[in-house]
């Protein structure tokens, strides 16, 4: 009956605006409120059990009270809001955004900038455009770049002394600012201007210099020159129509926030307009401890406190019900905005339509989320995140493994998992080509049968830290051991056909790539990433028996625990993979099974090759046979076909 002790203090209150902050017996902040008369709204606490059961343990757990008085409500929200994010308070709502949408950064800061994705904002003195929705834009916007302006994709230190320029020079992706005598610093300059207008938006502002200077190339017959432009400026124009498409001028600027709440827990979505334009949707959740006993108009008031906390408000925002203090926080947004802010909930028109596409998102958000397989599912989303230290959930998971047997039609299989689900449009099979290299051949599941190399494997032999597991455990040469290696190799080979593929086009890029193995695979896998440029990516390796996570960074391997969600979402990715990996070796053996040497021979295909060893028996019988004989099977030509290749000694 803790709450019946503060009596008397207040009774002591004063009836001005401010804020109260409730604390347990080790003197944390459990609650915070703001009130415009501290010691009506405090003492109503007095007779609030029985109300619900989150009100009944705040009234139980605290053990003291402090106030703050303010000049205003204004104030009083304000300052609510800020020890909300500053003490964490267990008792207030919390909502947490779970995207990180990247950025793209243009390294100004280089004498020869680079176009990059990035999922933070550094003080480095680079310039960064952003954030980009979907996450998809940022790696087109970053394609157009080098597609339109040749702006460089490569790490290299350029000083203009190189010999030749690389291929993307001659596929027109790279201006070569690597060999001085094709660009100069200042030409390269021109283009990291025009790529900054891109990035910044101002298509228009782009498109009319790039006319400019199509013209002025014209006039002086530079008509290749003068072509280029034009191909660049009709690029520009479409990808500006087709932004224009979702645009109403009517809409303004404005944001609409649409909530849904339930007993699982809440999701809040604001649809961002900007010039009549959707040009972002932001997406608050919180969990079912928090949302059990949340009435609605809390939790759309704390959702634009935090909305609007640290990004400057519209004009308007459009709401789902009106809020107690709607005028309040009204006033709050116009002190922080500098102007005007209205808030309002509409009943007909677009902006209606827009709020019901708001609240449309949001249930679709909860529904996916909260049910029993998409809770548990973001649960080891959230574990894994926190876990390996990542930017952002790991929404797209890749996963590789590699089957084969005795070193004989090696194949490997990648399978991702999307949002906790296996998204199997997206499966890959691989068949691995031993031909002394780890780069191998293209990425399918069909290839012509090349028998097995030793592959070069000695970068994989030592490793600077323990690898505690069997599986994990890299070998020396010689008898059962070398297929170690060979998985080594396998798994380079493939990552490495994979990423190129993707770095080609664009995408989609995973935000955590598991591995079938220990140590040594991952290590592999990693190796295959550097060399492609690409090892930010983060990978994992899953050993089996230990079911331990290996990382890159951390000497021990990560245990999460038999049955958590995390290593169970991860088992049925591997399990998955390795399933998958299976099949796919198994057909291979069943297709070397029944493949005939009659199979190399052009023109014999399936029905004559049945012919053939029906009229003959055997490959033997094939082999004795005259020309004559094998003339009234399959015809002459097939028959000169068929002593041509035994006479070759096939």
């Amino acid at each position: 009956m803790a709450i019946e002790d503060l009596r008397a203090q207040i009774a002591r209150l004063p009836e001005q605006p401010g804020v109260y902050l409730y604390l347990n017996r080790a003197g944390e902040t459990i609650y915070v409120g703001k009130a415009r008369a501290l010691r009506d709204r405090v003492r109503s606490y007095l007779g609030a059990r029985g109300t619900s059961p989150k009100t009944e343990a705040l009234l139980d757990e605290a053990a003291g009270l402090d106030v703050i008085v303010t000049d205003s409500v204004v104030e009083a929200l304000a300052l609510e809001n800020n020890l909300i994010k500053e003490r964490s308070p267990k008792y207030n709502i919390k909502l947490r955004d779970d995207k990180t949408y990247p950025y793209l950064r243009l390294s100004v800061s280089e004498p020869f900038p680079r176009v990059s994705v990035v999922r933070r904002v550094a003080a480095d003195g680079d310039y960064y455009a952003g954030p980009f929705m979907p996450a998809s834009l940022a790696w087109q916007t970053r394609s157009l770049s080098h597609k339109l302006f040749g702006i460089r994709s490569c790490r290299e230190v350029i000083t203009g002394q190189r010999g030749r320029p690389c291929l993307e020079y001659d596929i027109k992706r790279c201006l070569a600012p690597c060999v001085a005598s094709i660009c100069t610093a200042d030409q390269y300059q021109h283009a990291v201007r025009d790529a900054r207008l891109l990035l910044d938006g101002r298509t228009d502002e782009l498109v009319s210099d790039l006319e400019s200077r199509m013209y002025a190339a014209a006039d002086e017959e530079r008509f290749e020159q003068a072509a280029q432009l034009r191909d660049t400026i009709r690029t520009l124009e479409t990808l500006r129509d087709r932004q224009q498409k979702m645009a109403t001028p009517r809409m303004g600027d404005r944001d609409a926030i649409g909530v849904k709440l339930g007993p699982a827990g809440a999701v809040v979505q604001a649809f961002q307009v900007r010039s009549g334009r959707v040009v972002d949707r932001v997406e608050l959740v919180t969990n079912a401890d928090q949302a059990r006993d949340a009435r609605l108009d809390d939790l759309l008031e704390r959702a634009v406190m935090h909305f609007y906390g640290d990004t400057p408000p519209p004009p308007e925002v459009l709401l789902p019900v009106a809020l107690p203090d709607m005028d309040l926080l009204a006033e709050w947004l116009s002190a922080r905005a500098g102007r005007q802010v209205q808030m309002s909930v509409p009943q007909r028109g677009d902006k209606k339509a827009l709020l019901e596409l708001a609240e449309r998102n949001a249930s679709l958000s909860y529904d996916a989320r909260f049910n029993e397989e998409g809770a548990s599912n973001h649960e080891a989303l959230e574990t894994l995140q926190a876990a390996l230290g990542l930017p952002a959930l790991p929404r797209r998971i890749d996963c590789f493994d590699i089957s084969t047997l005795q070193g004989a039609e090696t194949v490997a299989s990648m399978v991702v998992c999307q949002d906790g689900r296996m998204k199997r449009s997206e499966y890959r099979k691989f068949r691995i080509r031993h031909t002394g290299n780890t780069d191998g051949s293209r990425e399918s599941g069909i290839g012509n049968r090349a028998e097995p190399a030793p592959l070069s494997t000695d970068r994989w032999e030592s490793h600077d830290s323990p690898l505690p597991t069997p599986d994990s455990r890299v070998p020396r040469r010689g008898g059962a051991e070398a297929r170690f290696l060979d998985d080594f190799a396998a798994m380079h080979q493939v990552v490495t056909r994979r990423y190129r593929k993707v770095a080609d086009d664009d995408g989609p890029w995973p935000d955590l790539i598991v591995i079938d193995g220990g140590k040594g695979q991952l290590n592999a896998a990693y190796e295959a990433l550097e060399r492609l440029g690409l090892d930010h990516l983060v990978a994992v390796g899953l050993a089996k028996q230990e079911e331990l996570v290996f990382t890159r960074d951390r000497e021990e391997p990560i245990g999460f625990g038999q049955g958590t969600p995390a290593l169970r979402l991860l088992q049925r990715i591997r399990d998955e993979a390795h399933r998958f990996a299976v099949t796919f070796h198994r057909t291979a053996r069943a297709n070397r099974d029944l493949r005939s040497d009659l199979d190399d021979i052009p023109g014999i295909g399936l029905r004559r090759r049945k012919q053939l060893l029906t009229a003959f028996g055997s490959l033997a019988g094939v082999r004795r046979a005259s020309r004559e004989e094998l003339t009234t099977v399959v015809g002459a030509k097939a028959a000169d076909a068929v002593l041509r290749h035994f006479a070759h000694g096939g």
